[in-house]
Parts: C-alpha cells; structure tokens; sequence
C-alpha cells in the first residue's frame, strides 16, 4: 500500500490507567508506528482524545456542542504527545488541526497535507472534524478519502479484528476474516460509527480492523499480508475458519 490513514484510539497513549498520557505506552505506540513507516508506506494519522475526555459520558448537563469542543481539544494534546514520541524516534512529523492553533499545530489543509506524505513525513490529524456532532471515526474517514489513502486502518488493543459476539464474553465468538459494509450495518456491529461506515461504503474505502499491540501486524498489513479483518464495499462475508489458507 503506498498511502493510509491510522485510526488510533485516545486510550492507547494513557497505558493501564486508561487516563492521560503515560508516556511509556505513547513510546511503545510511537515504536510500531516508526517500523511500520520504515517500510515507505505514507501514513497519515488521526488520534481520539478519549483518555482526556468523551463528551456524552464527561459532559453532564454542558450543551453538547461544547463538550464535543472539548474533546477536540484533547485530540489535539495526545496529536502533540504521539508527535513528541515519534520524532524522539526520529520520525520526521507534523500535526494538523482542524480547529486553528497555530502556536502549536499547522491548520488542516489537503494540499499542504499530501506534501507533507509525499515528503515521507507521518502526518497526524487533530481536533475531529472541527465540528460538534461527528466522531473521530467520522474524522478517520473523511481525511482518508482526501488524502486519497488506500485504505482506512482501525488500530485496537488486544481485539485481532471484528467478531460476530463479544469474545471477552464469549468464548464461542467467532472473528471475521471479511465482512462487507452492509453487512456491518444490517448487524450493528462496532466497528466505528455509522456516518463513518457510510462515507467509507459510499466512496469504495476498504478498512482493516486489527491489533496494533500485536508486534509487527502494522508492517505486515502495510506489506500487503491479510491481518485482522478486512471490510470493503465488495467484500465476501466470512469468518476466519472458514478460510483454507
């Protein structure tokens, strides 16, 4: 693949305690990020600020939109963070945030953007869409399809892929190899909200849900190699064992 777009979720940076930035687990995060971009894969990012903040959960009885604007504004600390992280590892990065900061981050602009990936530089978006009302997931998707990436990577933490029931409940779930969009639709399955499933299935944007903590399945998937689950518009529903290879 020669340009993607990786979804990282907020917690992934706050380690065991599930709050802030812990900064041994942002250096592990940033240490698979920079193998992975060794390989001369583009790769652009866009970080959650759910370890600082989830506004239907954190905001009470603040109007909606303001605690949506809040945790924008986390996203926008961890994009800093994972920057500090990643160029500590030598990796040439930029931030770009929807919501203007120039103090600390370059504004959101395509152009300005895919220079920066032609360059070889890891890219990372903050701030969501600069607009209350719509996900980071809804973010990932949509500056994926402007940068024109190859393919939307959902990163989890200790989940390999989509599966048909909770395997932490249940040890009889299944995990999908494939699934299509509409199948993830029809059977409500989490694997990020439903505009941005649309925007994806619209657009003919295939994703890969996958592990990132499993050492080396970021690189394997940017070489090419099946990891996780794969959902595309086309794709054939089926489950892992079902698989002959």
């Amino acid at each position: 693949m020669q340009r993607v777009l990786l979804k990282l979720s907020g917690e992934f940076l706050a380690g065991p305690t599930g709050f802030g930035v812990a900064p041994e687990a942002t250096s592990a995060l940033a240490q698979e990020i920079r193998t992975a971009h060794a390989s001369g894969t583009q790769l652009a990012l866009v970080v959650g600020g759910g370890n600082f903040w989830r506004g239907a959960k954190n905001g009470g009885d603040m109007d909606p939109a303001t605690a949506d604007y809040v945790g924008m504004l986390g996203t926008v600390m961890n994009a800093i963070a994972l920057q500090d992280a990643l160029e500590r590892q030598g990796v040439t990065t930029r931030v770009q945030t929807a919501m203007p900061m120039q103090a600390v981050a370059e504004p959101y602009i395509r152009r300005r953007a895919l220079r920066h990936l032609e360059k070889g530089r890891v890219v990372i978006f903050a701030g969501g869409t600069g607009n209350p009302f719509f996900t980071t997931d809804t973010a990932a998707a949509l500056r994926a399809l402007e940068i024109d990436a190859d393919m939307v990577l959902m990163a989890k933490n200790a989940v390999s892929g989509v599966f048909d029931d909770d395997p932490r409940v249940n040890a009889q779930a299944r995990q999908y190899a494939e699934l299509s969009y509409m199948d993830v639709l029809n059977q409500g399955l989490a694997v990020m909200d439903a505009t941005a499933i649309s925007l994806c299935m619209g657009r003919n944007m295939p994703m890969t849900v996958f592990d990132i903590f499993t050492e080396g399945n970021l690189t394997r998937l940017l070489a090419g190699e099946h990891v996780g689950t794969r959902i595309a518009t086309d794709a054939q529903t089926r489950f892992v064992d079902d698989d002959p290879t």
